[in-house]
């Protein structure tokens, strides 16, 4: 399949979906305009990726700002990743913070209560 990646802006976040290495990277705020079409994209790689791949998923973010609809957009991502781990299928997330941003830190730890596959907050000085 195929590697996508779109570039960040003020208010979205730069992602990229690598599937040779089975990576997807978020970095940066996230409050579109409209982000069922930013996310959209995001969450048929990641269903394609899922369905296809036959290889662990890894899920790098570095999300510093999400507003309500991008928060339930991650939501649905991390909703495929639940389905596609108790079918067996390796999934992870690792979520960097700087630790001076508690408020991240604290919507990583209400994302991770409702996952049951590996969900690793990494705070960084």
């Amino acid at each position: 399949m195929s590697d996508f990646s779109i570039s960040g802006t003020q208010s979205t976040p730069a992602i990229q979906g690598v599937w040779g290495s089975g990576t997807l990277s978020m970095q940066g705020d996230s409050y579109p305009e409209n982000s069922y079409e930013l996310f959209h994209q995001v969450f048929e790689w990641v269903q394609r990726y899922l369905a296809e791949a036959g290889r662990p998923l890894q899920l790098e973010l570095r999300l510093l700002y999400l507003n309500t609809s991008s928060i339930k957009a991650m939501m649905d991502i991390f909703d495929l990743l639940e389905e596609a781990h108790h079918k067996g299928k390796p999934v992870a997330v690792n979520w960097h913070y700087d630790n001076r941003n508690e408020r991240v830190a604290e919507l990583a730890e209400e994302f991770k209560e409702d996952c049951t596959f590996p969900f690793e907050i990494v705070g960084h000085d």
